[in-house]
């Protein structure tokens, strides 16, 4: 029966390796889902990092205020976002496709909404082990609407970082490595050049992360990580920022505001930063947090959206290939046409609208060549650039059929090293 088994789940192996030759990608589907949002016990996050039991909530609003059903289902991944083998009730207890049943309709704003708010785990739905997940929402016709990652751990190994200045001269200013120290508590690690998976990633962005790194050297059971080169990042420069949350007014980002069917928030003229000298500007790292003070009580379900206008002035002549964008974790870092800026010859800016909801915002242009994204080709790279970098380490043990989420560490580049 054992082989059976085994042998059924290398032929779903064998299907997903051939339906999903890469790995999977968050998607967002409908642009009338908004202001898609992940919150633990302690903090926003851009996606959660939690232990097994720890709860984290899901939020988003639907424009339509229709108060339309969804579904949400929880897949299980590998280190590198390919699907494991595992069946759904070896990783989860609890039930698949089930509705989200805690909405609320917008009260008193100009823009109607639905908002959404989902809890794992819940009455229905535990998880069991640790490692890479995936929760996607489905519409009532069984329509894939978003999706998104998170990451369950458990703690049975200790990650030690620090950040340093790169030691090579021409990456000196501009980058960041990332060094790190990794013991596992009650046990040693069996062939960890094969079996311990290590991702790094800059402000917790999946667009942004270093993997496919093993120790450089051992000491007793501690793998070292102390590379210069492998393990550096650009080191970027300070998110812009803007706050809508009273959106009568206008503050030391927003030039001006009027009101129509919705509010039209009009930022000041941004100016590419990349021949600027570096100036520290606190940050959330490209996050983003809902709130308004026009209305007191739930900001989830009672601040407004308001058509935010972005424009840039950037010196130089696009070419063919080339488009700018702007971006940050009010559009999960993605570069689509929602987020596009188009040349106005008039003013000789670079323009974009998005519609946003009230709140404080980070946010960042990008310059797109083909299909290489340049993210710090406008505003600059600086090596003192305050960063949050999170590593994440699997392991997976002999005979065992998915990788654990063993360990988790972070390190700040405000602590820069020499």
């Amino acid at each position: 029966m054992k082989m059976q088994v085994n042998s059924l789940k290398f032929i779903v192996f064998f299907t997903s390796l051939l339906t999903y030759a890469q790995e999977f990608e968050e998607f967002t589907v409908e642009d009338h889902i908004k202001s898609i949002q992940f919150s633990t016990s302690v903090d926003l996050d851009l996606f959660p990092v939690v232990q097994i039991g720890e709860p984290f909530t899901l939020r988003f609003d639907d424009l339509h205020a229709d108060e339309a059903d969804y579904y949400y289902k929880i897949k299980h991944f590998n280190y590198d976002w390919t699907p494991s083998i595992l069946f759904q009730n070896e990783y989860m207890e609890g039930y698949d496709n089930l509705r989200i049943d805690n909405y609320q309709t917008s009260f008193n704003t100009l823009q109607k909404y639905t908002h959404y708010q989902l809890t794992i785990p819940n009455a229905d739905v535990q998880l069991k082990v640790s490692g890479n997940y995936m929760i996607e929402v489905y519409s009532a016709d069984d329509e894939l609407i978003f999706s998104r990652r998170f990451c369950v751990y458990e703690n049975s190994a200790t990650v030690q970082a620090a950040v340093y200045r790169p030691q090579n001269m021409d990456r000196f200013a501009t980058h960041q490595s990332v060094r790190f120290a990794v013991t596992p508590n009650n046990r040693f690690f069996v062939n960890p050049e094969e079996n311990v998976k290590v991702v790094l990633l800059q402000n917790q962005q999946w667009n942004s992360l270093i993997t496919h790194i093993t120790p450089q050297y051992y000491s007793g059971k501690t793998l070292e990580y102390r590379y210069e080169t492998p393990t550096q990042f650009e080191g970027g420069n300070e998110y812009l920022f803007f706050d809508t949350k009273d959106l009568r007014i206008s503050t030391p980002k927003i030039s001006y505001s009027v009101r129509a069917d919705l509010y039209e928030t009009y930022l000041n003229i941004d100016i590419g930063r990349s021949f600027l000298n570096y100036t520290y500007a606190p940050d959330i790292n490209g996050n983003y947090q809902v709130r308004n003070t026009m209305r007191p009580g739930d900001s989830h379900v009672e601040a407004d959206y308001s058509f935010v206008h972005f424009s840039l002035a950037f010196p130089t002549p696009l070419e063919e290939n080339e488009s700018l964008f702007v971006y940050g974790a009010f559009n999960n870092f993605e570069l689509n046409e929602l987020n596009k800026l188009y040349y106005n010859p008039s003013l000789d800016l670079y323009e974009g609208i998005i519609l946003l909801k009230q709140g404080f915002y980070n946010y960042k242009y990008a310059l797109k060549q083909g299909d290489v994204i340049l993210k710090n080709r406008v505003s600059g790279s600086h090596s003192v650039t305050e960063n949050e970098y999170l590593i994440l380490l699997y392991y997976r043990d002999i005979g065992a059929q998915f990788d654990a989420l063993v360990g988790v560490g972070r390190a700040n580049s405000f602590a820069l090293q020499n």
